[in-house]
C-alpha cells in the first residue's frame, strides 16, 4: 500500500516572514508593545468618548487598528506553527499563553465598543456622515448592530477571560485528539487525513476498509469526542443566553450580515432541490456497476478515470486556470508557490484538512492543505488559493476592513475551484474522462451545497435538542447525523453501521458553530457569478476583481453588486441549483453509452 511521491513531500510553508521561530524576542517584545499601546489607548479615549469629534474618532479607528493588527500578527504565527506541530505540547502551550495575554490586553479595550454603541442614534449618524471616518462607516455602523446583545464593560471582560479556559480549550483538546489519533488500515496505523484519502481510491476493498478503519477509530474516542460537542454546546448556549441572542444561529448570520429570512430561503430552496442527489448517486451507482451503493463509494473514481497529479503538474493546471481568467491574478498565485507560503506535505503532527490564513494587511496570507495527488487534491489547491488570492486583494482596505463575512469569504474559493474544473475539461478529448472530471465536481458541488447543508441543519438539532433536552449522548448526537444524512441522500446510499459515528471528526461543529451554510451560500453565490462571467467575459474581470479588493469594507449585498449580481433577487439561488441540475443533465449525457 506503498504511496507514489506527488513531490508535495518537501512544500513547507516559510514562517519566517512573521518570526524567526517560536523563541524569537520579538514575539513577546510585540505583545509588550500591544499591551503598552492599550493600556495608552484606554487612557486617551475612555474619558471623553462621547465628546470626540470625527478626525479624533478616526485617529482611535487607526490606533484600534494598529494595536489589533500586531496582536494577530504574533497570534497568527502561533497558530500557524501549532498546526503543524500539534502534537508537540510547547507549540499548544505557547498558542494558550498568547490567548491568555492576547485576551488581557484586549480587556483593555472592551471600554470603546460600549462607549460607541452606547452613543445617541443622532450624535452616532452625524459622526458616520463625516468624511473623516469615510473609510471606516461600514465597520462603525455594523458594530452598532451588536448594541443589544453587549454587556457592561466589566462582565464583557469576564466573559473574555471565560472563553480562553472556556470553549477554545474544548477546542483545543478536538483538535489534539483528532491529530494524535491513528486508524489501523491493513497493517499500517494511518492519520485521519489519510485514512480519508483513502475514500477517493479506485479499490472498493480498501475504499472499503478504509470506511471501517475510520469507524471503528471513532468508536474508540466517542467518549471524548462527545464530551468536546457537549462542552461546545453547553458553551454557545449559554453565551447566547447572556448575550440575548434569540436563537443559536442569531449571532452567525448577524456576524455574516445577513437576516434570518435569507438563510432561511436559502435552505428551503437547497432541501428542495434534495432529490438530485439521489438522482446523481443513482446515476453513479449504474456508471460503477455497484449495486447498492453504499457511502464509501460516494467518492469513488470512475473506472479508468483515476491518476495522481504531482505537485507541479497541479502548480501548472491552477496558475493556468487563474492565467485564462486574469493574468495579475495569476502573478498573485504563483508568488504562494514560489515564495513558500503554502504548506502541502503530509507530516505528523499536522492538522488535517485545509485552510487560507489572511495573518495582517503587512505580510501575506498562508495556506495549509494536506496534499496527496487527486484530482480533489487539486480542486483544494484551487479553493485555497481563490482565498489567498482573496485575502491578498482585500489587504488595501486595511486590517479591520479586509475580513470578510462567511457569506462572501467563500466565493473567491469557488470561483477558482470552477476555473480549474473548466480549464481541466477544455483539456481533456477523451470523452471517458470528461465524464469523470464532470461527476468529479458535481460531487464536490454536492458536497458543498447539499451536504454542508445537511450538516447545518444537523447542527440546529443538536444546538437545540442540548438546550431543550440537556446533556446528549452518542446515539442521539447520531441519531440527528442518520436523519440528517438520509433526508439528503434520498435513499439512493446504503450507510453502513458505523457512519452514523461520522459526525464526530468534523471540527467545524467545534471551532465555528453556524459555519457550514455558508459554504451553500458562497457555492450558489458563485455559480451566479460564473454565469455572469460567461454571459460578460473579460468586462466581468475587473469588477470581480473589484468586487474582491472590497474585504468586508461594505456589507455582502454592496459587494458582490460591484460584480453585477443582486443578493436581493428572490430567483439567485433557484438559478444557481438550476445550473447544478443541468451539470447532471449533461452527466446523464455522457453516460447513456456507458
Amino acid at each position: 500500500m506503498a504511496e507514489a511521491k506527488t513531490g508535495a513531500e518537501s512544500i513547507h510553508w516559510q514562517l519566517e516572514d512573521l518570526y524567526s521561530g517560536r523563541e524569537d524576542p520579538q514575539l513577546q517584545q510585540d505583545m509588550d508593545w500591544a499591551a503598552a499601546a492599550a493600556s495608552a489607548f484606554a487612557r486617551r479615549y475612555r474619558v471623553d468618548f462621547a465628546s470626540l469629534a470625527a478626525a479624533e474618532l478616526a485617529q482611535a479607528m487607526q490606533d484600534l487598528e494598529a494595536l489589533r493588527s500586531r496582536l494577530a500578527r504574533v497570534g497568527a504565527y502561533r497558530y500557524l506553527s501549532y498546526v503543524t506541530h500539534a502534537d508537540d505540547p510547547l507549540y499548544g502551550a505557547a498558542l494558550q499563553q498568547y490567548q491568555e495575554q492576547a485576551t488581557q490586553i484586549g480587556n483593555q479595550l472592551v471600554f470603546f465598543d460600549i462607549a460607541w454603541n452606547g452613543l445617541a442614534a443622532e450624535r452616532a449618524e452625524a459622526l458616520l456622515r463625516a468624511p473623516e471616518l469615510a473609510h471606516w462607516t461600514h465597520l462603525l455602523r455594523n458594530w452598532r448592530n451588536y448594541a443589544a446583545h453587549l454587556r457592561n464593560e466589566a462582565e464583557e471582560q469576564i466573559l473574555a477571560e471565560k472563553a480562553v479556559t472556556g470553549r477554545s480549550l474544548w477546542e483545543r483538546l478536538f483538535d489534539e485528539t483528532l491529530t494524535e489519533m491513528r486508524f489501523s488500515l491493513r497493517g499500517k496505523e494511518l492519520s485521519e487525513q489519510e485514512v480519508l484519502s483513502k475514500l477517493s481510491h479506485a479499490d472498493r476493498s480498501l475504499r472499503q476498509d478504509a470506511a471501517e478503519a475510520l469507524s471503528h477509530g471513532l468508536r474508540a474516542r466517542l467518549h471524548t469526542l462527545t464530551f468536546c460537542f457537549n462542552a461546545v454546546l453547553a458553551d454557545k448556549a449559554l453565551d447566547d443566553r447572556l448575550r440575548r441572542y434569540p436563537h443559536w444561529l442569531a449571532d452567525r448570520n448577524l456576524a455574516n450580515e445577513i437576516d434570518d429570512t435569507m438563510v432561511e430561503a436559502l435552505e428551503r430552496a437547497v432541501v428542495a432541490r434534495y432529490p438530485l442527489v439521489g438522482r446523481y448517486y443513482r446515476l453513479k451507482a449504474r456508471l460503477l456497476g455497484i449495486s447498492p451503493l453504499y457511502d464509501y463509494d460516494r467518492y469513488a473514481p470512475l473506472p479508468g478515470s483515476s491518476r495522481p497529479y504531482s505537485w507541479a503538474e497541479c502548480q501548472s493546471i491552477v496558475l493556468g486556470a487563474f492565467q485564462d481568467f486574469s493574468p495579475e491574478l495569476a502573478a498573485i498565485g504563483q508568488r504562494f508557490f514560489d515564495e513558500g507560503w503554502i504548506d502541502a506535505a503530509l507530516a505528523p503532527g499536522k492538522r488535517g484538512g485545509a485552510f487560507a490564513h489572511p495573518v495582517t494587511p503587512d505580510v501575506h496570507p498562508y495556506l495549509l492543505v494536506n496534499y496527496t495527488g487527486t484530482v480533489r487534491d487539486v480542486m483544494t489547491v484551487a479553493h485555497e488559493l481563490g482565498h489567498g488570492i482573496h485575502q491578498y486583494l482585500a489587504r488595501e482596505q486595511g486590517f479591520l476592513n479586509a475580513d470578510t463575512p462567511l457569506t462572501t469569504a467563500e466565493t473567491a474559493s469557488v470561483f477558482s475551484e470552477m476555473l480549474t474544473f473548466e480549464r481541466l475539461m477544455r483539456n481533456e478529448p477523451d470523452a471517458g474522462k470528461r465524464l469523470a472530471l464532470l461527476c468529479g465536481k458535481i460531487e464536490d458541488t454536492f458536497a458543498t451545497v447539499f451536504r454542508q447543508m445537511a450538516m447545518h441543519r444537523f447542527e440546529a438539532l443538536m444546538h437545540e435538542a442540548r438546550r431543550s433536552e440537556g446533556e446528549l449522548s452518542k446515539e442521539r448526537l447520531a441519531e440527528f447525523w442518520m436523519q440528517t444524512q438520509e433526508e439528503q441522500f434520498a435513499g439512493s446510499i446504503q450507510f453502513t453501521e458505523g457512519y452514523r459515528w461520522w459526525w464526530s471528526y468534523i471540527p467545524h461543529f467545534i471551532g465555528s458553530p453556524g459555519y457550514v451554510y455558508a459554504y451553500a451560500f458562497g457555492e450558489l453565490l458563485t455559480l451566479a457569478l460564473i454565469q455572469r462571467y460567461r454571459s460578460e467575459g473579460d468586462s466581468f474581470v475587473p469588477r470581480y476583481r473589484a468586487m474582491l479588493a472590497l474585504g468586508g469594507s461594505r456589507t455582502p449585498t454592496e459587494v458582490v453588486a460591484a460584480a453585477g449580481v443582486s443578493l436581493d433577487d428572490p430567483r439567485i439561488w433557484d438559478s444557481a441549483l438550476d445550473y447544478l441540475e443541468a451539470m447532471v443533465n449533461e452527466a446523464e449525457h455522457l453516460g447513456e453509452n456507458r
